[in-house]
C-alpha cells in the first residue's frame, strides 16, 4: 500500500491552446473553490481546461468554461454542473494589479494549468496574455518542428 502512494504521479493539466494562442505576459498562482465530487473527478483525471478563460466580476475573479466532468459513483441528485463558474481564491492586491493590467488594449486573462501543490492542494496558474497574430502562430510553429526535427536527427546520429 505504501508503494502505492510513492509511485502516484504527479496531476498536472496544462490549456496547451493558450501557449498556442497568446503570448504570455505573467502569471500567478490562486487557489480554487471546488466541491467535493470536483476533486475527485480532478484526482481522477476528468480536467479540460481547452475553453477555459478568466474574468474579474464585481472585485472577484472566476473561471469559467473549465470542464470538469462528474464520476460515475457521485449521486445523480448530487451533479455539479460541469461548466460552471468556479470563484479563484486571490488577494484583493492581486486582483487589482491584474484588473488594472486587463484593462489595456488586448491583454486578457487565461488559465494556464491546473494541479495539485505540495501541500496537496489544487491550484490554477492563472496568466495576463496577449493574443498572437495569425503571422506569430505560424512563425512559433515552424521553430518548433524545426527544433523537433533538429533533436531527431541528434538522437539518430549517435
Amino acid at each position: 500500500m505504501a508503494n502505492k502512494k510513492e509511485t502516484k504521479k504527479n496531476l498536472v493539466f496544462k490549456n496547451k491552446k493558450a501557449f498556442h494562442d497568446f503570448t504570455i505576459l505573467d502569471s500567478l498562482e490562486a487557489g480554487i473553490m471546488l466541491e467535493g465530487s470536483e476533486v475527485k473527478a480532478i484526482r481522477e483525471g476528468r480536467v479540460n481546461l481547452k475553453d477555459s478563460f478568466v474574468r474579474i466580476i464585481k472585485g472577484e475573479v472566476f473561471l469559467l468554461n473549465a470542464h470538469i466532468s462528474h464520476l460515475s459513483t457521485t449521486h445523480s441528485t448530487y451533479r455539479p454542473d460541469e461548466r460552471r463558474a468556479r470563484k479563484l481564491l486571490l488577494h484583493s492586491k492581486q486582483i487589482d494589479k491584474m484588473y488594472s493590467k486587463v484593462t489595456k488594449d488586448g491583454v486578457t486573462l487565461v488559465a494556464l494549468k491546473l494541479y495539485f501543490n505540495d501541500k496537496n492542494m489544487i491550484k490554477v496558474e492563472v496568466a495576463t496574455a496577449q493574443g498572437k497574430k495569425l503571422h506569430d502562430k505560424r512563425e512559433d510553429l515552424k521553430a518548433k518542428t524545426m527544433k523537433r526535427e533538429s533533436e531527431q536527427a541528434l538522437k539518430s546520429y549517435k
